[in-house]
Protein backbone atom coordinates (compact mmCIF):
# COMPACT_ATOMS: atom_id res chain seq x y z
CA UNK A 1 0.00 0.00 0.00
CA UNK A 2 2.69 2.59 0.83
CA UNK A 3 4.32 1.55 -2.95
CA UNK A 4 0.96 2.40 -4.21
CA UNK A 5 0.80 5.45 -2.42
CA UNK A 6 3.84 6.66 -3.59
CA UNK A 7 3.08 6.33 -7.28
CA UNK A 8 0.13 8.00 -6.86
CA UNK A 9 1.73 10.78 -5.30
CA UNK A 10 4.69 10.85 -7.66
CA UNK A 11 1.84 10.35 -10.74
CA UNK A 12 -0.25 13.42 -8.95
CA UNK A 13 2.93 16.03 -8.69
CA UNK A 14 4.12 14.83 -12.17
CA UNK A 15 0.45 15.72 -13.73
CA UNK A 16 0.43 18.89 -11.65
CA UNK A 17 3.86 20.21 -13.35
CA UNK A 18 3.30 18.71 -16.53
CA UNK A 19 -0.09 21.46 -16.28
CA UNK A 20 2.16 24.42 -15.07
CA UNK A 21 4.47 24.06 -18.23
CA UNK A 22 2.95 26.53 -20.80
CA UNK A 23 4.65 25.22 -23.74
CA UNK A 24 2.78 22.38 -25.31
CA UNK A 25 3.30 19.01 -24.85
CA UNK A 26 6.18 17.11 -26.37
CA UNK A 27 7.15 21.05 -28.37
CA UNK A 28 10.76 21.97 -27.78
CA UNK A 29 12.68 25.08 -28.64
CA UNK A 30 13.82 24.91 -32.33
CA UNK A 31 15.89 27.60 -34.61
CA UNK A 32 13.71 28.99 -37.35
CA UNK A 33 16.44 31.10 -38.85
CA UNK A 34 20.03 32.05 -38.40
CA UNK A 35 23.06 34.05 -40.14
CA UNK A 36 21.80 37.56 -38.48
CA UNK A 37 23.76 39.80 -36.85
CA UNK A 38 21.19 40.95 -34.30
CA UNK A 39 17.67 39.90 -34.42
CA UNK A 40 15.23 41.93 -32.64
CA UNK A 41 11.72 43.72 -32.90
CA UNK A 42 9.05 40.90 -33.76
CA UNK A 43 5.52 42.17 -34.58
CA UNK A 44 2.98 39.66 -36.00
CA UNK A 45 0.17 40.59 -38.79
CA UNK A 46 -3.19 40.02 -38.66
CA UNK A 47 -2.84 36.72 -40.54
CA UNK A 48 -0.34 35.35 -37.82
CA UNK A 49 3.02 36.57 -39.81
CA UNK A 50 5.60 37.78 -37.91
CA UNK A 51 8.48 41.01 -38.95
CA UNK A 52 11.24 41.34 -37.32
CA UNK A 53 14.11 43.63 -37.35
CA UNK A 54 17.11 41.24 -38.26
CA UNK A 55 19.22 44.49 -36.60
CA UNK A 56 20.47 48.00 -37.10
CA UNK A 57 24.04 47.30 -38.70
CA UNK A 58 22.38 45.47 -41.54
CA UNK A 59 19.23 47.61 -41.39
CA UNK A 60 16.49 45.21 -42.91
CA UNK A 61 12.95 44.27 -42.11
CA UNK A 62 12.52 40.47 -42.65
CA UNK A 63 9.09 38.93 -42.90
CA UNK A 64 8.59 34.94 -41.33
CA UNK A 65 5.33 33.99 -43.25
CA UNK A 66 3.34 31.57 -41.35
CA UNK A 67 4.43 28.79 -43.78
CA UNK A 68 7.63 28.96 -42.52
CA UNK A 69 9.74 30.66 -45.18
CA UNK A 70 11.82 34.21 -44.65
CA UNK A 71 12.13 37.08 -47.22
CA UNK A 72 13.07 40.90 -46.90
CA UNK A 73 10.34 42.96 -46.56
CA UNK A 74 12.20 46.66 -46.17
CA UNK A 75 15.60 47.60 -46.73
CA UNK A 76 16.83 50.05 -45.59
CA UNK A 77 14.45 50.32 -42.52
CA UNK A 78 15.46 53.22 -40.91
CA UNK A 79 17.55 51.29 -38.38
CA UNK A 80 14.44 50.00 -37.07
CA UNK A 81 13.69 48.51 -33.01
CA UNK A 82 10.57 47.92 -31.87
CA UNK A 83 7.64 47.30 -34.19
CA UNK A 84 3.61 47.24 -33.45
CA UNK A 85 1.04 46.69 -36.18
CA UNK A 86 -1.69 49.26 -35.77
CA UNK A 87 -5.63 48.06 -37.05
CA UNK A 88 -5.05 49.36 -40.68
CA UNK A 89 -2.13 47.10 -41.17
CA UNK A 90 0.61 49.70 -40.70
CA UNK A 91 3.67 48.73 -38.99
CA UNK A 92 4.60 51.52 -36.47
CA UNK A 93 8.13 51.33 -35.94
CA UNK A 94 10.94 53.11 -33.96
CA UNK A 95 12.99 54.12 -36.09
CA UNK A 96 16.33 54.59 -34.81
CA UNK A 97 19.00 56.09 -37.33
CA UNK A 98 17.27 59.28 -36.42
CA UNK A 99 15.51 59.09 -33.91
CA UNK A 100 12.39 58.84 -34.89
CA UNK A 101 8.63 57.11 -34.86
CA UNK A 102 7.03 56.03 -38.32
CA UNK A 103 4.46 54.50 -39.65
CA UNK A 104 5.29 51.87 -42.54
CA UNK A 105 1.77 51.19 -45.03
CA UNK A 106 1.30 48.10 -46.42
CA UNK A 107 3.16 49.59 -49.31
CA UNK A 108 6.29 50.08 -47.72
CA UNK A 109 5.57 53.98 -48.19
CA UNK A 110 6.75 55.72 -44.87
CA UNK A 111 5.42 58.70 -42.99
CA UNK A 112 7.30 60.39 -40.48
CA UNK A 113 4.76 60.14 -37.03
CA UNK A 114 7.41 61.79 -34.73
CA UNK A 115 10.80 63.28 -35.29
CA UNK A 116 11.25 65.28 -32.38
CA UNK A 117 10.20 66.43 -28.77
CA UNK A 118 9.93 70.11 -27.98
CA UNK A 119 11.98 70.77 -30.68
CA UNK A 120 14.78 68.66 -29.24
CA UNK A 121 15.44 65.01 -30.45
CA UNK A 122 14.58 61.91 -28.72
CA UNK A 123 16.98 59.67 -27.54
CA UNK A 124 16.06 56.97 -29.01
CA UNK A 125 12.97 55.23 -29.48
CA UNK A 126 13.00 51.48 -28.83
CA UNK A 127 9.93 49.77 -28.15
CA UNK A 128 5.93 50.44 -28.06
CA UNK A 129 2.45 49.30 -27.80
CA UNK A 130 -0.46 50.39 -29.36
CA UNK A 131 -3.44 50.87 -27.48
CA UNK A 132 -7.56 49.50 -28.87
CA UNK A 133 -8.01 53.02 -29.71
CA UNK A 134 -5.40 53.36 -31.75
CA UNK A 135 -2.89 55.69 -29.35
CA UNK A 136 0.28 54.19 -28.45
CA UNK A 137 2.85 54.39 -25.68
CA UNK A 138 6.67 54.27 -26.82
CA UNK A 139 10.00 53.90 -24.46
CA UNK A 140 12.97 56.57 -25.06
CA UNK A 141 16.16 55.06 -23.59
CA UNK A 142 19.67 56.39 -24.39
CA UNK A 143 21.76 53.74 -26.09
CA UNK A 144 24.26 56.00 -28.31
CA UNK A 145 24.70 53.96 -31.74
CA UNK A 146 27.74 54.76 -33.91
CA UNK A 147 25.83 55.54 -37.07
CA UNK A 148 24.19 58.73 -35.79
CA UNK A 149 25.17 61.86 -36.79
CA UNK A 150 23.98 63.63 -34.06
CA UNK A 151 25.46 64.28 -30.79
CA UNK A 152 25.74 61.25 -28.64
CA UNK A 153 24.58 62.66 -25.56
CA UNK A 154 20.78 63.12 -24.67
CA UNK A 155 19.01 66.18 -25.37
CA UNK A 156 16.09 65.50 -23.34
CA UNK A 157 16.11 65.78 -19.16
CA UNK A 158 15.42 62.08 -19.17
CA UNK A 159 14.95 58.79 -20.33
CA UNK A 160 10.80 58.62 -20.46
CA UNK A 161 8.00 56.63 -21.38
CA UNK A 162 5.65 58.53 -23.93
CA UNK A 163 2.30 58.42 -24.99
CA UNK A 164 1.32 59.13 -28.49
CA UNK A 165 -2.08 60.65 -29.85
CA UNK A 166 -1.93 59.11 -32.99
CA UNK A 167 -4.70 61.88 -34.48
CA UNK A 168 -2.99 65.31 -33.28
CA UNK A 169 0.41 63.09 -33.52
CA UNK A 170 1.22 65.01 -29.94
CA UNK A 171 3.03 62.96 -27.43
CA UNK A 172 3.85 64.11 -23.88
CA UNK A 173 6.23 62.22 -21.12
CA UNK A 174 3.91 60.20 -19.08
CA UNK A 175 6.43 57.93 -16.71
CA UNK A 176 9.51 60.26 -15.85
CA UNK A 177 11.27 58.51 -12.68
CA UNK A 178 12.58 55.63 -14.54
CA UNK A 179 16.15 54.71 -15.30
CA UNK A 180 16.00 53.52 -18.61
CA UNK A 181 12.74 51.94 -19.94
CA UNK A 182 12.73 49.29 -22.47
CA UNK A 183 10.22 46.62 -23.36
CA UNK A 184 6.72 47.39 -22.98
CA UNK A 185 3.24 45.90 -22.98
CA UNK A 186 -0.20 46.23 -22.65
CA UNK A 187 -3.48 44.17 -21.85
CA UNK A 188 -5.96 43.64 -24.54
CA UNK A 189 -8.53 45.69 -22.94
CA UNK A 190 -5.97 48.64 -22.65
CA UNK A 191 -6.37 49.18 -19.07
CA UNK A 192 -2.58 47.75 -17.86
CA UNK A 193 0.77 48.68 -19.22
CA UNK A 194 3.67 46.92 -18.15
CA UNK A 195 7.07 49.66 -18.16
CA UNK A 196 10.62 47.44 -18.30
CA UNK A 197 12.94 49.67 -16.38
CA UNK A 198 15.78 47.48 -17.76
CA UNK A 199 18.25 49.37 -15.87
CA UNK A 200 16.85 49.29 -12.51
CA UNK A 201 16.23 45.58 -13.22
CA UNK A 202 12.56 46.06 -12.72
CA UNK A 203 9.12 46.11 -14.41
CA UNK A 204 5.89 47.89 -12.99
CA UNK A 205 2.55 48.18 -13.66
CA UNK A 206 0.43 51.21 -14.23
CA UNK A 207 -3.24 51.68 -15.24
CA UNK A 208 -4.34 53.58 -18.10
CA UNK A 209 -6.15 56.65 -18.76
CA UNK A 210 -8.13 57.53 -21.88
CA UNK A 211 -6.23 60.78 -22.23
CA UNK A 212 -2.96 58.82 -21.68
CA UNK A 213 -1.56 59.67 -18.38
CA UNK A 214 -0.63 56.71 -16.43
CA UNK A 215 -1.65 56.01 -12.84
CA UNK A 216 -1.08 53.58 -10.02
CA UNK A 217 2.51 53.10 -10.43
CA UNK A 218 3.37 49.44 -8.66
CA UNK A 219 6.04 46.81 -9.04
CA UNK A 220 5.19 44.00 -11.02
CA UNK A 221 8.43 41.90 -10.93
CA UNK A 222 12.23 42.29 -9.79
CA UNK A 223 13.47 41.63 -13.79
CA UNK A 224 13.94 44.25 -15.98
CA UNK A 225 13.80 43.16 -20.10
CA UNK A 226 14.04 44.14 -23.47
CA UNK A 227 11.28 43.03 -25.59
CA UNK A 228 7.70 41.86 -23.86
CA UNK A 229 4.60 40.11 -24.86
CA UNK A 230 1.91 38.87 -22.95
CA UNK A 231 -0.52 35.66 -23.78
CA UNK A 232 -3.76 34.81 -23.67
CA UNK A 233 -4.09 34.03 -19.94
CA UNK A 234 -2.21 37.01 -18.76
CA UNK A 235 1.24 36.08 -18.49
CA UNK A 236 3.86 38.12 -19.18
CA UNK A 237 6.61 37.36 -20.99
CA UNK A 238 10.36 39.16 -20.14
CA UNK A 239 13.33 38.47 -22.24
CA UNK A 240 17.03 38.53 -21.59
CA UNK A 241 18.60 35.52 -20.34
CA UNK A 242 16.22 33.12 -22.61
CA UNK A 243 12.37 33.80 -21.76
CA UNK A 244 11.31 34.37 -17.91
CA UNK A 245 7.69 34.14 -17.65
CA UNK A 246 5.59 35.71 -14.76
CA UNK A 247 1.43 35.62 -14.01
CA UNK A 248 -0.36 38.20 -13.62
CA UNK A 249 0.35 38.80 -10.52
CA UNK A 250 4.17 39.00 -11.09
CA UNK A 251 5.07 35.74 -9.74
CA UNK A 252 7.80 33.22 -11.76
CA UNK A 253 6.38 30.72 -13.33
CA UNK A 254 8.71 29.46 -15.92
CA UNK A 255 11.74 30.47 -17.39
CA UNK A 256 12.79 29.27 -21.24
CA UNK A 257 16.51 28.94 -21.96
CA UNK A 258 17.76 29.86 -25.14
CA UNK A 259 21.51 29.06 -26.26
CA UNK A 260 22.43 32.30 -26.94
CA UNK A 261 24.29 35.40 -24.91
CA UNK A 262 20.86 37.50 -25.30
CA UNK A 263 17.15 37.15 -25.85
CA UNK A 264 15.99 40.24 -27.28
CA UNK A 265 12.52 39.97 -28.03
CA UNK A 266 9.73 37.74 -28.47
CA UNK A 267 6.22 37.62 -29.68
CA UNK A 268 3.12 35.30 -30.93
CA UNK A 269 2.63 34.19 -34.27
CA UNK A 270 1.46 31.60 -36.28
CA UNK A 271 -1.90 31.64 -37.90
CA UNK A 272 -3.18 30.20 -34.60
CA UNK A 273 -1.30 31.97 -32.10
CA UNK A 274 0.38 29.43 -30.72
CA UNK A 275 3.85 29.84 -31.97
CA UNK A 276 6.14 31.54 -29.70
CA UNK A 277 8.82 33.63 -31.74
CA UNK A 278 11.87 34.38 -30.12
CA UNK A 279 14.64 36.66 -31.54
CA UNK A 280 17.79 36.23 -29.83
CA UNK A 281 21.27 37.38 -31.26
CA UNK A 282 22.07 35.55 -34.88
CA UNK A 283 18.87 33.19 -34.73
CA UNK A 284 14.92 33.52 -34.70
CA UNK A 285 14.08 30.51 -32.63
CA UNK A 286 10.38 29.43 -31.70
CA UNK A 287 8.39 27.35 -29.86
CA UNK A 288 4.96 25.45 -29.96
CA UNK A 289 3.40 26.77 -26.80
CA UNK A 290 0.38 25.28 -24.93
CA UNK A 291 -1.35 28.31 -24.68
CA UNK A 292 -1.86 31.55 -27.35
CA UNK A 293 -0.93 35.03 -26.94
CA UNK A 294 -3.27 37.90 -26.21
CA UNK A 295 -3.32 39.32 -29.44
Amino acid sequence: MKTLAWLVIVTVCSVAAAEKSLIADGAKVEVLGDGYEFTEGPAVDKVGNIYFITDQPNDRIVKWSTDGKFTDWLKPAGRSNGTYFDKHGNLIACADEKNELWSIAPDKKVTVLLSDFGGKLLNGPNDLWIRPDGNLYFTDPLYPRPYWKRDKATQQPGQYVYFFEMKSRKASPVATDLKQPNGIIGTPDGKTLYVADIGASKTYAYDTTAAGPLENKRLFCEMGSDGMTMDAEGNVYLTGKGVTIFDKTGKQIQNIPIPEPWTANVTFGGKDRHLLFITASKKVYGVKMRVKGAY
